[in-house]
């Protein structure tokens, strides 16, 4: 017979199937109609639960789905961080070599879930300049874990010699912000004309290596004269 330990074990188990189920669901549905257009009934139907007991794991309805998506995604982002940045943060990897890793990574997962990828995008900007402090708070705190899973890798870089002395907040909030950007612009593109953007898409070594050159180069050459006195 098994213990009650046990009973309870396989319980949390079905519990978490269940709220895995619902929140794949409700990826689909908002990355199929957009969050606006959503609804419980829809997502309900797509987990093969009754809209009720979809309340039972999101008391705050579609609100708490979209939260709970996007807490999920920004786990996948900051798993990635630790993953390919570990080897530099210990010292057996340029920087400038995982960040191309990172970037390439971070494209397939754009290019795999290119319209929820949008939607997100979307709804976190809603949440940064929102009158809600709430939505407002979450969004800073999601933003913040990625922040801080990256910065530590930015600082060793510095103690390093590999990076100059600069803020690694700042450092950590451009790189972000220039992934996060290009990938955006890109899927926003490829929706519209067959242009090189796609190449990025379809390719994200491409996209890695535009992106590691112009953060880690610049844009100007050796052969830029210099200003007359």
């Amino acid at each position: 017979m098994s213990s009650s330990s046990d009973s309870l074990s396989r319980r949390e188990r079905e519990r978490q199937m269940r709220r895995e189920a619902m929140l794949d669901a409700a990826r689909s549905v908002f990355a199929e109609k957009g969050y606006a257009d959503a609804t419980l009934d829809e997502i309900a139907d797509r987990a093969e639960f009754g809209k009720g007991t979809l309340y039972n794991y999101f008391e705050g309805g579609k609100e708490e789905l979209l939260f709970a998506v996007f807490e999920d995604i920004i786990g996948e982002m900051e798993t990635l961080i630790h993953t390919v940045f570990q080897d530099s943060l210990e010292g057996q990897k340029p920087l400038r070599d995982a960040f191309h890793t990172f970037v390439e990574r971070h494209f397939e997962l754009v290019r795999d879930q290119q319209d929820l990828f949008l939607i997100l995008v979307r709804e976190a900007h809603l949440m940064a300049f929102s009158d809600d402090p709430d939505r407002t708070q979450f969004f800073r705190e999601q933003h913040e874990r990625l922040l801080n899973a990256l910065m530590p890798v930015l600082e060793e870089a510095v103690d390093r010699g590999e990076m100059k002395s600069l803020p690694p907040s700042s450092v950590a909030n451009l790189l972000l912000a220039n992934v996060r950007g290009m990938g955006t612009h890109c899927t926003l593109e490829q929706k519209h004309c067959p242009c090189e953007e796609q190449e990025f898409l379809n390719h994200p070594e491409k996209a890695a290596d535009l992106l590691t050159t112009l953060l880690f180069d610049g844009l100007e050459t050796n052969d830029v004269p210099s200003s007359a006195p």
